[in-house]
């Protein structure tokens, strides 16, 4: 008896990746910066997003000014069966810090040359991509407020990854194109934000997968 085998796009394993969602809280509404990715990308053409990518193996090596909470540290080293070492867990902050700086020219950091300080960090989210997309990603959603990150909101500069960088009011999601699960994302980050404008540290952790084509959402 002969099988078929399936699809490659079926077969892919997500890859780990983080983003990074920047807080402006300046004025009366929380704004979030966003960018357009280009139309050449196979992963979310045209759409707008948070900075962020692919974890790489550098990244565990990658220097920091101040470690993440321990709340933060603690919940992401938390993966189903397979819990994280310190290292990688840590890793995808890195990342994350990382990606923010290359696809924005932004810094965790109150100076360009230093380290990323990753102690303003807020671990908010985990989602994976279902079977079936040309890419899958095993995301984790950082947040940071641009206050306490050193980050002056009105200099982002556009890269080959992220362009029409803007800042966007979590009130008004619908000016732009977004991926479902990014608006997901922030759908319950604006409910956080308006329970505690404070986003404390341990705050709930959702965590959005796909079983048998339903879309599943969890707490941590």
């Amino acid at each position: 008896m002969s099988t078929v085998a399936a699809p490659a796009a079926a077969r892919l394993r997500p890859r780990a990746s983080a983003s990074l969602i920047l807080i402006d809280r300046s004025g009366a509404s929380h704004r979030i910066l966003v960018g357009r990715r280009g139309s050449a990308h196979v992963f979310m053409p045209d759409l707008y997003v948070v900075p962020g990518g692919r974890r790489d193996p550098r990244d565990h090596a990658l220097p920091f000014a101040q470690d993440l909470h321990p709340l933060v540290l603690d919940r992401l080293k938390q993966n189903g069966r397979r819990p994280l070492s310190e290292a990688s867990a840590r890793a995808l902050a890195l990342a994350a810090a990382r990606e923010l700086c290359e696809e924005t020219g932004l810094h965790l950091s109150t100076m360009p040359d230093m380290a990323p300080d990753l102690s303003c960090l807020r671990y908010i989210a985990r989602a994976v991509t279902p079977p079936g997309a040309s890419r899958r990603f095993d995301n984790r959603f950082f947040a940071a407020f641009t206050d306490e990150a050193g980050i002056e909101a009105q200099h982002p500069t556009e890269s080959a990854e992220l362009s029409d960088l803007h800042w966007l009011s979590l009130d008004a999601l619908e000016a732009v194109k977004m991926p479902e699960i990014v608006l997901a994302v922030l759908d319950d980050l604006k409910k956080s934000l308006e329970s505690n404008r404070s986003l404390p540290f341990g705050s709930d952790v959702w965590v959005y997968t796909n079983r048998n084509g339903m879309f599943l959402r969890h707490r941590l």
